[in-house]
């Protein structure tokens, strides 16, 4: 495979970047463009191509960007694959060889590695799993368009796909978005770190420079790409589904901080430059894809006023407090304040519930005065789930909605856990402390107790026990147990047996417990998520109890038993052949 590396005053970067490459475990060449260096790169990398016969090194007058490096390395390589690395950057250790890997198995003709991040923001929705096939149409690939990827080679020379050297800024964007529209088969490569995109502490880079993001320029160079992607994609739903890529991240999301940036004037021609791109190029389809924000921005597009203060309220800093959480009865009632930075006028506030992994959502009620605000979450009516707790400010047609709970009064507290239709856990995150309600115990601890308060044994091993059962602050739960479970502490064998409720808090479950080993016991509950279990404490410390019976010509001996530590349950059974209950009957009567 060929990997492309275009160079330009990245000396002290470089070592760490061609290291990286060269710990690769595949078969490749490391074709480095130096685009008129001037700050010891090219020294170095003579240095690099003496000693290692993979590195071959070109030399051409500065370009001023990185297009023209980048197709003169594409023009010598010989691999089937190519990668683009920028000097800057450098790829983790097993990078190369597994998105190779990935091509080979499905064909494909585009891989992604997962990126990272040191200083510098990279697309992270596309890599939440390995993907054989991810189809432009099923998958959020097209939101990066960057070039560092792994292109079949052939399918780049079949179609002419090369960088627009006119470009100083997006000629990768352009490039990545000719191959999208050609690839057969694209590939995901989301459980490594592959590609660590850096930024540089002296602000050197491209897209460092000052103006590089100029929102006019760059709204102008957008046409470019979206005018490839259409050529190549009818009308459609595929269309759309790109089209959306382009108008929230390129399009739209110019009337942001760019805009406030903007002096009036600039403000004006950005919002001419945006209607056009819209009139041009918006559908309907693409259109219901976007966020209401970015529609909201759609329908003012030529109201420069709105459009600043709409860019002002996403802008503003939110500031918000928990001050109060408390039970009551099946509800849990919230407090707290918020409030948009500069006093805003018209802020109306709102508590959301989010289930964590199916995006869910339920709406709490609320009372609000000024920035203070009540509400009651019903908790009785929450499918089993975790359910992120957000505060909810809407201004100007704006909705902003962010994670609550984090600040809070001091001496607020999340309450203990409460027995409904399923056990509800209120609890703050352990990474950042918002605010979470766990029902049925999937993520948060629940807190329970299991007592013993009777042990009988009966024929041949048949052990019977009784006791109780409590979840979080003593709520009785004897009719969620469902198993005892008696678990042997070597071999972790277990035996489920199962659990009677004697009311809201006793229980009792009998088991044969005639394996020999050591074996504990442990009560399994449904509380509405996955099975708790809790060990069974005893607190009688008289509890002696022994059995003896005869199977065959062996003996069995079972005794409970205390551990010292946590004072569980424990029984001891032994068997014992007709050789040794003689020799043991002998020590008895000496």
């Amino acid at each position: 495979m060929s990997i492309v590396v275009p160079v330009h005053n990245c000396r002290p970067y470089l070592d760490r970047c061609l290291t990286s490459l060269l710990a690769q475990a595949v078969g490749k060449e490391i074709i480095v463009v130096d685009d008129g260096s001037t700050d010891g790169s090219r020294e170095l990398l003579a240095e690099y191509a003496e000693k290692y016969a993979e590195i071959r090194v070109f030399h051409q007058p500065a370009s001023g960007g990185a297009g023209r490096p980048r197709n003169r390395g594409l023009a010598h390589a010989t691999g089937r694959y190519v990668f683009f690395c920028d000097a800057d950057d450098h790829l983790g250790p097993e990078a190369l060889p597994r998105m190779v890997a990935m091509a080979e198995r499905n064909g494909s003709d585009i891989v992604l590695g997962k990126m990272v991040g040191h200083g510098r923001k990279v697309p992270t929705s596309m890599f939440r799993e390995n993907r054989d096939n991810a189809p432009l149409g099923d998958s959020t690939v097209y939101n990066a368009l960057t070039c560092f990827k792994l292109f079949r080679r052939e399918m780049l020379v079949r179609h002419s796909i090369v960088f627009d050297e006119s470009l100083r800024v997006g000629e990768d964007m352009v490039f990545s978005v000719h191959a999208y529209c050609h690839a057969r088969t694209i590939s995901v490569v989301a459980d490594h770190d592959c590609y660590h995109l850096v930024s540089r502490p002296d602000g050197t880079s491209v897209m460092q420079e000052p103006g590089s993001r100029h929102p006019l320029a760059w709204l102008r160079m957008v046409h470019t790409p979206i005018e490839l992607m259409t050529r190549h994609v009818p009308p459609g739903p595929l269309r759309d589904h790109l089209l959306r890529r382009h108008f929230r991240f390129d399009i739209l999301a110019q009337l942001g901080a760019p805009f406030l940036a903007a002096d009036p004037p600039t403000r004006r021609a950005i919002a001419r430059e945006v209607a056009a791109m819209c009139q041009a190029w918006l559908t309907e389809g693409t259109l219901d894809l976007l966020r209401p924000v970015d529609r909201l921005r759609v329908a003012c597009a030529g109201d420069v006023d709105r459009l600043v203060r709409i860019a002002q309220v996403e802008a503003a800093e939110l500031r918000r407090r928990l001050t109060g959480l408390e039970w009551a009865g099946d509800r849990l009632e919230v407090t707290g304040t918020a409030s948009l930075a500069d006093a805003w006028n018209g802020v109306t506030v709102g508590l959301l519930l989010r289930e964590r992994f199916t995006t869910a959502e339920r709406r709490v009620p609320v009372t609000a005065v000024a920035d203070v605000f009540a509400g009651t979450v019903r908790v009785s009516r929450l499918p089993p789930g975790v359910w992120d707790v957000y505060v909810v400010l809407a201004c100007e047609g704006v909705r902003r909605v962010v994670r609550f709970g984090a600040d809070r009064v001091p001496g607020v507290e999340a309450p203990g856990p409460r027995l409904l239709s399923a056990v509800a856990v209120p609890y703050f995150t352990r990474a950042h402390g918002n605010l979470s309600i766990d029902i049925g115990g999937r993520l948060a601890p629940v807190p329970g107790t299991v007592r013993l308060t009777r042990a009988a044994w009966g024929a041949k091993g048949l052990l019977t026990i009784e006791g109780t059962v409590t979840v979080g602050p003593g709520c009785p739960a004897a009719r969620r147990a469902r198993h005892l479970i008696w678990r042997e502490r070597t071999t972790g064998h277990e035996r489920r047996v199962p659990a009677t409720d004697l009311g809201d808090t006793r229980f009792t479950a009998a088991a044969h417990l005639d394996a020999p080993g050591t074996w504990e016991a442990t009560l399994e509950l449904n509380l509405g998520g996955p099975p708790i279990r809790y060990p069974v404490q005893v607190t009688d410390s008289t509890l002696t109890a022994t059995t003896t019976w005869w199977r065959g010509s062996h003996r069995w001996t079972a005794s409970t038993r205390v551990s010292k530590l946590r004072r569980r349950l424990i029984v001891s059974v032994l068997s014992r052949g007709p050789k040794s209950v003689v020799r043991n009957s002998f020590r008895l009567v000496r």
